[in-house]
């Protein structure tokens, strides 16, 4: 769960953004604040993992506030003047949303932060459950040598056996770290540090040939065929 806080000096603004993070099953809406001020002192009594911040704002802007931050959260800029963009790129936001925020373009913001929140939770573990015969089963990543797409299940071939879960390959991807695997054909994904050969056609994992996609070559060679 995301926490969230919502900083905006228009109440309609913050009814608006409040009403779209209860739309979004992984956010969690901790407070809301109508000027900088308050902000500062929310984001000093409660755990926030993200803040919607509106730029101008009387007396102490958005930038202004989080440029006195010294270990500031993730932060999404929400403002009616796009001319501000640059300079909440330099402060290295995740996206800058021009009112009026449709949910659309909302959601759409969510999705990317998800995507990359999800993959550095995964990375930091080590390890992830997969559902196998009704029972979620912690599978370790440095143990994980590949995976096999077989219809509508996958095969985990793991160095202690193989599971088989109902999952697309696609999702396996987007769910473990792509520092450690890769996927080298429709149907295989590959942990790199179990390559013992690797040619244009096939990476050999523990005496088993997995073949290369054509669609996937350029991969290696993008991953400098580790």
């Amino acid at each position: 769960m995301i926490r969230c806080l919502i900083v905006d000096d228009e109440p309609l603004a913050r009814q608006v953004l409040a009403g779209y993070v209860t739309r979004m099953a992984e956010l969690q809406l901790e407070a809301t604040c109508s000027n900088a001020l308050e902000a500062f002192e929310a984001l000093g009594s409660r755990q926030i993992d993200l803040v919607f911040l509106d730029i101008k704002m009387p007396k102490l802007s958005g930038l202004d506030l989080w440029r006195s931050l010294n270990n500031p959260p993730a932060v999404i800029f929400t403002t009616a003047f796009s001319e501000y963009a640059v300079d909440g790129f330099e402060l290295e936001a995740l996206d800058y949303l021009v009112k009026p925020i449709t949910f659309e373009r909302f959601e759409k913001s969510i999705k990317r932060l998800l995507k990359t929140y999800q993959a550095e939770v995964v990375e930091e573990k080590g390890y992830t459950y997969f559902k196998v015969s009704g029972q979620l089963v912690k599978v370790m990543h440095n143990e994980l040598l590949y995976a096999q797409s077989i219809k509508d299940y996958i095969r985990l071939q793991t160095s202690r056996g193989s599971y088989l879960t109902h999952m697309t390959m696609k999702y396996l991807s987007e769910l473990l770290p792509a520092s450690t695997f890769l996927r080298v054909h429709r149907s295989y994904l590959i942990n790199r540090s179990y390559a013992e050969r690797i040619d244009r056609n096939a990476v050999v994992i523990k005496d088993e040939q997995i073949p290369v996609g054509e669609n996937y070559k350029h991969l290696l060679d993008e991953a400098g065929r580790w």
